[in-house]
């Protein structure tokens, strides 16, 4: 008997453990609404996967909070933490400075000396702008530099990474930040069939010197599926793109962003064709170097507001403007700008800001990140701050308008009759793990509410509609008064 009651003892142990564990899911499960519910049972993601709170704005108390405490990774979300620093240290008004200077004398349109083109980390400095830099060096009566052209992006002390995000090297999104970075580091092949040749037009923006690509590619049949992969691109050697595929007709004509393959040159080319496409010429060679002390102002061409440039970074995600401006809490302070220095000065700012929350792990401020945490909580709080502090309307602006606009526009896609289309203003996340979604949501009964929602699963990318119906849920506010427990409680009688 005593032998029974030994073995017997683990054994009710055990069944305790499954038996507290079964409450806890079902006790998860009853926090969220039923279609949300059953949505993350369609993707067979459980509720213990999925972290929620909806919050009046005005209020201190969620109208829904699930694992809201939990810290998760946010992916693009965190962007939100960037940019409302960003506003709040920074103000929307500012801007970066990109100045270009000469190291000697200029006469009759001759530089006898170097150029130097000193970048700010301006985060969008495209091509448009640096054509109308070029412009502007022209109309100073400047066609021809007998030295080099030389630059300058020590405004920002960066160790290269050493391996591409989700090893995806040519993926726009795994551009790095840069002190001087010039049109994101990136072509865009543009395809457009042409059925009186039977060929398809290949066209690649912006120029670069010393850069090879075809002109043309076949013309395939078929339906256009992955068209990537059909036009078998060759992008080892960067100087030489080869596309020994073909491309399907019936796509259309399709743009595809790609990084450049070598982006320690891609500045220098970029650069050099930009300078000699209107005439000018170059006695020297284009290459990184240091203002020199003597050198002497030029012009100063400044970018664009921040709080135009937060709208950039927000609704369409853009992973190198956020660590741009991550990096530029720090260069700002006057010493080159580091990861580590953003990182401390966005700390300081959150315990003066939310000092009741709990800090989030920051790693570059963009979300594409393994390391970076917060939680539902903590980043509420943070719209919540947002939507009373002096740049709120500059914070929504930068959102993406649901089913409108940005990366929430594909909301229409997945259901043309949402309720939540034009009434949300959102950030959405996502990495091959995690899916998030946080903003503002206008309900119907006219109260607003800050919502995040973060999803950290291997199927969290097939769960996104069990965040739609969260969304959608908010909206109806009006017509679900009561929590989503009491909702499924009386759902089980």
């Amino acid at each position: 008997m005593k032998f029974f009651a030994l073995g017997l003892r683990p054994f009710l142990s055990l069944c305790m453990g499954l038996c507290a564990a079964l409450s806890t899911a079902a006790s998860l499960a009853h926090d969220l609404p039923p279609a949300t519910l059953q949505a993350l049972r369609q993707a067979n993601v459980p509720p213990s996967a999925i972290s929620v709170q909806v919050t009046p704005l005005g209020s201190a108390t969620p109208r829904l909070a699930h694992r809201a405490q939990v810290a998760v990774n946010p992916a693009s979300v965190m962007k939100l933490i960037t940019t409302y620093a960003g506003l709040s240290l920074l103000g929307p008004d500012f801007i970066w400075r990109n100045r270009v200077y000469a190291d000697g004398p200029i006469k009759d349109g001759v530089l006898q000396g170097n150029l130097i083109v000193r970048g700010s980390g301006d985060p969008k400095l495209v091509i448009e702008r640096l054509q109308d830099l070029m412009a502007q060096l022209n109309a100073l009566g400047l066609r021809d530099v007998r030295g080099d052209i030389v630059l300058d992006r020590s405004v920002f002390e960066i160790t290269p990474r050493t391996e591409a995000f989700d090893d995806e090297p040519l993926r726009p999104y795994n551009v790095s930040p840069d002190g001087l970075l010039l049109n994101f580091k990136a072509l865009i092949y543009t395809f457009t069939p042409d059925a009186s040749t039977g060929q398809v037009a290949v066209r690649v923006e912006p120029p670069l010197a010393d850069f090879d690509a075809p002109r043309s590619v076949p013309m395939g049949n078929g339906p256009c599926q992955d068209w990537r992969s059909q036009l078998r691109a060759d992008f080892s050697q960067a100087h030489q793109v080869r596309f020994s595929g073909s491309y399907p007709a019936s796509c259309g004509e399709r743009p595809w962003p790609v990084a450049y393959p070598s982006p320690e040159v891609y500045g220098s080319k970029l650069i050099q064709a930009a300078w000699l496409a209107n005439g000018n010429r170059l006695g020297g060679q284009v290459r990184y170097g240091s203002l020199p002390a003597k050198a002497r102002l030029l012009l100063e061409a400044p970018s664009l507001p921040l709080g135009e440039v937060i709208a950039d970074i927000n609704k369409f995600s853009n992973n190198v403007m956020a660590q741009q401006l991550f990096l530029t809490m720090s260069s700002d302070m006057g010493a080159p700008g580091r990861f580590e220095a953003s990182r401390l000065r966005v700390l300081q700012w959150w315990r003066q800001q939310l000092p009741a929350q709990d800090e989030p792990v920051l790693d570059n401020g963009s979300g594409l990140s393994r390391t970076e945490r917060s939680s539902a909580q903590a980043l509420t709080a943070l719209l919540q701050s947002a939507s009373n502090s002096p740049h709120a309307q500059a914070f929504q602006n930068s959102l993406s308008v649901a089913g409108v606009d940005g990366t929430s526009a594909r909301l229409r896609d997945r259901n043309p009759n949402s309720p939540v289309i034009g009434q949300a203003w959102l950030k959405t996340g996502s990495l091959r793990d995690v899916a998030s979604v946080a903003g503002f949501v206008q309900g119907q009964s006219g109260q607003r509410y800050a919502v995040v929602a973060i999803i950290n699963h291997p199927n969290a990318n097939q769960a996104r509609p069990a965040l739609d119906q969260l969304l959608e849920w908010t909206v109806r506010d009006t017509n679900n008064t009561d929590s989503p427990r009491t909702v499924a409680k009386r759902q089980r009688q």
